[in-house]
């Protein structure tokens, strides 16, 4: 495959040497502050455009398919919904409109309003997601967590080399980054235990993963290929699937994740499009034995983002815990969006589909705590002394995502929220 050129750019908005929110990354979210109601914004370094500004100001005149008020609503759904070549060039105008050559919006009576400061900004969930469906692609979690709880010998169930297992999940729990969650309640049953009890999770977890966010509706009985997978998907974000472990381990038989699961999942904010991933693609692994016809695909649908995970108690220093990468996921997004669709189930603009747990080869790149301290028998220690089988009260959990290539940097800042005790 021929590498991929990038242009060298520069932008006149000063950027912050190892900024996750370079002129090549341009994400998009929905933020508000103390002056503005919800609306649209674009990240460069430490601010954020408001697109709404632009539009108001007549940056967006040749664009006569952008509706007026597009940007002042509290979700990107409408503007997703455009259409990839509508959005596509809205983020080109934006960062051609950013060039340190271009005095068009830098010298514009409107920069001072068009400009925002990123840390006086709250953000908000950048859409609303309709459905969420998270699936379990990672063949090293998969493994580890069948070794763990099943036989070694035979770690994978017989239909995980065929076919990318998913679930359907919660949405209305799905929660931006900065918001705290509280540790949840149910049934636990322990092996040593004779009946269940009830109370709160003793074994909460994260669940290190990445989400897609559907960008094009489909009918239903309509499928997608994995040829066209990708003009479904608007662009990704990073994922924490909070998991109750004890709560997981007594329900879930016969028919899979419930309370365990729904309690909460949180989100980064800003939307990182495709577009701005492309220097990054790489090969996926290798898939053995060769998959059905439908799961096939020829271009690469992997790509090299490097993931990392922090446990942060109150009061304390974070501890990096986990570093991982999203290229080690066996299955990728366009096979799992050409799964989900093959049997006609439809699609809507702002469903997030989750990639499941995202562990590497060592033991350094298990995303949970469940594989990195290994069931509780391998507790982890943390900087400042003491030690996490699982997560505790007041812990701060902060994931990060970044890619770096010849000196581009395109990063999706970083998803944290802090456990609060059960209500």
């Amino acid at each position: 495959m021929s590498e991929l050129i990038v242009p060298s750019l520069k932008s006149w908005v000063p950027v912050p040497k190892d900024s996750d929110f370079t002129i090549y990354n341009l994400p998009f979210g929905i933020f508000q502050n103390k002056r503005l109601s919800p609306r649209a914004g674009i990240a460069i370094g430490d601010k954020i455009v408001d697109l709404a500004v632009l539009h108001e100001e007549g940056f967006f005149s040749d664009m006569t398919q952008l509706p007026h008020g597009i940007f002042q609503k509290d979700s990107l759904n409408d503007f997703i919904g455009l259409g990839k070549p509508i959005t596509k060039r809205v983020r080109e105008k934006v960062q051609d409109l950013l060039k340190e050559e271009n005095g068009a919006l830098r010298d514009h009576q409107s920069r001072g309003k068009a400009i925002v400061t990123r840390k006086e900004a709250q953000m908000l969930l950048p859409v609303k997601i309709g459905d969420y469906t998270d699936f379990y692609s990672s063949m090293e979690h998969a493994t580890n967590v069948g070794t763990m709880f099943r036989d070694p010998e035979n770690a994978l169930l017989p239909n995980w080399k065929h076919l990318p297992v998913g679930y359907h999940g919660r949405s209305s729990s799905i929660i931006p980054s900065g918001i705290p969650i509280h540790r949840p309640k149910g049934q636990y049953k322990d092996p040593n235990m004779d009946t269940p009890e009830f109370g709160p999770s003793r074994r909460l977890d994260f669940e290190l993963e990445m989400a897609f966010i559907v960008g094009k509706s489909t009918k239903m009985g309509d499928s997608v290929s994995t040829e066209d997978a990708e003009d479904y998907i608007f662009g990704m974000v990073l994922f924490n699937d909070w998991s109750a472990r004890d709560i997981q381990a007594w329900e879930y038989v016969p028919l899979g994740p419930f309370l365990g699961k729904s309690f909460a999942s949180s989100i980064s904010p800003w939307i990182v499009t495709l577009e701005a991933l492309e220097p990054f693609r790489v090969p996926g692994p290798k898939q053995e034995p060769e998959v059905l016809p439908y799961l096939q695909y020829q271009k690469d649908h992997a790509f090299d983002i490097n993931l990392e995970v922090y446990i942060q108690p109150d009061g304390l220093k974070s501890t990096k815990v986990c570093t991982s990468n999203f290229k080690y996921m066996y299955w990728n997004i366009a096979q799992q969006l050409a799964h989900h669709t093959v049997n006609g189930c439809n699609i809507n603009v702002g469903d997030m589909m989750a990639s499941g747990t995202i562990s590497g080869p060592t033991s350094e790149s298990f995303g949970s705590m469940l594989e990195l301290a290994w069931k509780g028998t391998k507790p982890v220690q943390l900087e400042e002394g003491g030690e996490r089988k699982f997560i505790e009260d007041g812990d701060t959990v902060i994931m990060k995502g970044y890619c770096e290539k010849a000196g581009i940097r395109v990063g999706f800042g970083e998803v944290e929220s802090k456990v609060m005790p059960g209500k």
